[in-house]
């Protein structure tokens, strides 16, 4: 199986202006051919990530789904997007 989590860094690495903030997670998927990858930014990155109406956020899923599809073991990928400061909302909430 591959490292997706690599997979993911090396595609959004350039477009983001803050690397080091950048937390990319495998989280375990509803079944065994399911992978999660969470990727969590600064708020600006974020939005540079989903882009206008989820179209990088298109792209880079159909992007490590073709790495899923390659793999012999035909993995499912799911990215989710989430920034840093909707973690520090709802401490406040």
């Amino acid at each position: 199986m591959a490292d997706y989590e690599q997979v993911v860094r090396g595609l959004i690495e350039p477009l983001v202006e803050h690397k080091d903030a950048v937390m990319v997670r495998t989280l375990p998927g509803s079944t065994s051919r399911d992978v999660t990858i969470l990727v969590v930014a600064e708020d600006d990155d974020t939005a540079r990530l989903i882009g206008r109406h989820g179209s990088v956020a298109s792209a880079l899923r159909e992007a490590v789904g073709i790495a899923g599809k390659a793999d012999d073991s035909n993995v499912r990928i799911h990215l989710k997007f989430e920034s840093f400061s909707e973690g520090k909302e709802e401490e406040g909430e």
